[in-house]
């Protein structure tokens, strides 16, 4: 599988969590909600992904400094 450049996924992470704090979901410009939709669809393609959780913690997983034998995205249960 191809992987994202770590610097497009630090910008994306980025991105996604300022529209994000400005609630651009919630929001009653259709331009804010469509950007957010842009970006999360962005993450979830650059991560092989299919929800922002997982598009979120797989770009995270993927930065420098990121713990190669860190479990932390596997469940206990």
């Amino acid at each position: 599988m191809l992987m994202a450049h770590p610097a497009v996924l630090r910008d994306l992470i980025d991105e996604y969590e300022a529209l994000a704090a400005v609630g651009a979901d919630k929001a009653n410009s259709a331009q804010a909600r469509q950007h957010l939709d842009d970006v999360t669809y962005t993450l979830c393609v650059s991560t092989g992904t299919r929800d922002i959780d997982a598009a979120l913690a797989a770009a995270r997983h993927q930065l420098p400094g990121a713990r190669p034998l860190d479990d932390s995205m596997l469940s206990s249960s």
